[in-house]
């Protein structure tokens, strides 16, 4: 029978044993962890969080701008709160085009035909024939034709095999001109209550308008990030070839791209029927400059592959606020257009640089501070 260690044997076994790690330290943690944050603020994840936080810089100065030029007017607290819901109500139909022109964007195109697709099914959707099916009738009228349109594009585009800009500038003028013959050249009355109660009913002091901005932006924000299609969307427009190669449809997915662009037209349509309480050919012109304008704005980029939509929306507001900061100062249109052409050439400037240098310069500084 063995006999247990002896109690000489045992500090000559524990000194023998091997030493145990000292406990991490809870500070190094947190400095591991502050300094993760940091890189990611630094680094390309961080590049939108900046972009957006300068976009509200500038609406911050604008503000600060229409309350040095006409503080009789913002010294009126009801006044001011007015003037915030109609901005938000003038960038609402804008802001629903911005929304699928960024992912056409994003996906590496551009669509010139939105404006036209937008009076089309205006026009569409309030004909004596649409109109005596109600508003559910109008609704669905505007956001097929939309769709249609979009798919058409689309399958240009994609099967096709044209450009972009020819294929959407030749359905900018055939759309019009559609709108037109349909319309024969004449404004066309919406006399349906629940649509033109769109833009002049609120709920809880907001606009209905507000409302439906609200859900596109939601719905395409959650589309683009949270969801397949969105990850599919970026990497089509960044590189197509590779896309292809990792096994996505490249051209289904253009012509789906289009297809959204398209329905948010359609509901665009139906927003400024309700603006307006009519359609015509004639409406929503230009609207194409301002989605793209707004959309390069808020960080997407020309050549495709990245873009938000939140920055998008927050370039419809910054065009926005200029066209009611103008207005409250009795300054042109003229000027006005001036501004935000000089505005879009400083947005295309500073996507050339891409923010790359000053990332590689804090990069830099970093490490070596370390």
């Amino acid at each position: 029978m063995t006999e247990g260690p002896t109690s000489t044997e045992a500090p000559e076994r524990a000194a023998q044993l091997p030493a145990q790690s000292p406990p991490v330290d809870p500070p190094a943690v947190d400095k591991v962890s502050t300094a993760g944050r940091l890189s990611w603020w630094r680094g390309d994840g961080g590049e939108g969080a900046r972009r957006n936080l300068a976009l509200l810089g500038v609406l911050a100065v604008l503000v600060v701008i229409g309350a040095l030029t006409r503080s009789d007017l913002y010294s009126n607290p009801d006044w001011v709160w007015d003037n915030i819901l109609s901005i938000l109500k003038l960038a609402a139909v804008v802001g629903v085009v911005t929304v699928g022109m960024t992912f056409v964007i994003i996906g590496g195109g551009i669509d010139l035909s939105v404006g036209a697709i937008v009076a089309l099914a205006g026009v569409w959707c309030t004909t004596v024939a649409t109109q005596s099916y109600g508003a559910g009738g109008m609704i669905f009228s505007a956001l097929t034709v939309g769709m249609a349109v979009g798919l058409v594009n689309g399958l240009l585009i994609s099967y096709g095999r044209l450009v972009p800009f020819i294929a959407t500038l030749a359905m900018l003028v055939a759309a019009r001109g559609l709108a037109a013959e349909i319309s024969n050249k004449q404004t066309q009355v919406s006399e349906n209550t629940f649509i033109n109660g769109l833009a002049s009913n609120d709920l809880l002091g907001i606009p209905l308008l507000v409302y439906i901005l609200a859900a596109v932006v939601a719905a395409g924000w959650v589309l683009l990030n949270r969801t397949t299609f969105g990850r599919r969307t970026v990497a089509v427009g960044g590189n197509p070839e590779a896309a292809r190669l990792a096994g996505i449809n490249v051209k289904r997915h253009t012509l789906l791209l289009y297809a959204l662009s398209g329905l948010c037209c359609g509901i665009a349509a139906i927003m400024l029927t309700a603006q307006a309480n009519s359609a015509q050919a004639a409406m929503a012109n230009l609207y194409e400059l301002d989605a793209i304008a707004a959309a390069i704005i808020g960080g997407t980029l020309l050549s495709g592959g990245r873009g938000t939509i939140i920055g998008s929306l927050l370039g419809v507001v910054i065009f926005a606020t200029i066209t009611n900061l103008f207005a409250i100062n009795g300054l042109s249109t003229e000027a006005q257009n001036m501004v935000k052409g000089g505005i879009i050439v400083a947005a295309v400037l500073v996507q050339q640089v891409q923010f790359r240098s000053l990332t590689q310069f804090l990069g830099r500084n970093r490490l070596t501070t370390t």
